[in-house]
């Protein structure tokens, strides 16, 4: 995967927008069953929690969950 995080500002190594970015979402989607991708973005929503600045808890649901359904 050529888009992934980068800690702890959690933004796309490759392209800068907030992780995960369009095209790692894309990715994941493709390399993942989505059962799988929706534990795995659980497990870095909690780790991005852990070390981005604080905001609305519902910015990282958005950013992580949401586009899981």
């Amino acid at each position: 995967m050529e888009h992934v995080q980068e800690r702890p500002s959690w933004n796309c190594r490759a392209c800068g927008k907030p992780w995960p970015c369009d095209p790692a979402r894309e990715e994941l989607a493709t390399e993942m069953p989505l059962i799988e991708i929706r534990k795995l973005m659980w497990t870095r929503l909690e780790e991005a929690a852990l070390e981005i600045p604080p905001g609305p808890v519902v910015e990282l649901f958005e950013r992580f969950l949401h586009w899981t359904r």
